[in-house]
């Protein structure tokens, strides 16, 4: 799993010109998945955004998680993290998984994040074609690779 994870002042989703979801401030997840991802990719990839301290604390200093901060979170599905840009100018996407692979890695993604900020996640419709609008506050964007634990 790949995901972009970003520090937003507010951010939404728009399908068919309706908004879906809105945040106010949170982070919003960009998160792509690959046929080789597990649970075990899930449990760690959540646990490290809900902890990622990426807020400031009263001293201005970036020490708070989401978690501790009470900020809302949306996450929104997107092969394209996957793309391989090795050959040409054509993105090839074959590293991402398959939608009868990823819907359930995905939705099974949704049920952790809220169990374990015991509160609801807004997202947007896997598969869709959605228009995604965000403040990024700071900016503060981090790439995070379950396949690159550093």
């Amino acid at each position: 799993m790949i995901a972009v994870v970003q520090r937003v002042s507010e951010a939404s989703v728009t399908i068919d010109e309706k908004i879906k979801s809105h945040i106010d401030k949170g982070i919003l997840v960009l998160l792509g998945i690959e046929a080789a991802d597990t649970e075990e990719d899930i449990q760690w990839l959540a646990q490290k955004i809900i902890n990622l301290r990426i807020f400031n604390d009263e001293n201005g200093v970036m020490n708070i998680g989401l978690k501790d901060d009470g900020g809302e979170l949306l996450l929104v599905s997107q092969f394209t993290l996957h793309a391989s840009t090795k050959k040409g100018n054509r993105p090839s996407y074959i590293k991402a998984a398959r939608p009868e692979i990823a819907i359930p890695l995905y939705e099974r993604f949704i049920n952790v994040l809220n169990q374990l900020l015991d509160t609801p996640i807004s997202t947007g419709t896997f598969g869709a074609d959605m228009q995604i609008s965000l403040v990024n506050d700071g900016p503060v964007t981090i790439i995070i690779d379950t396949k690159d634990r550093k």
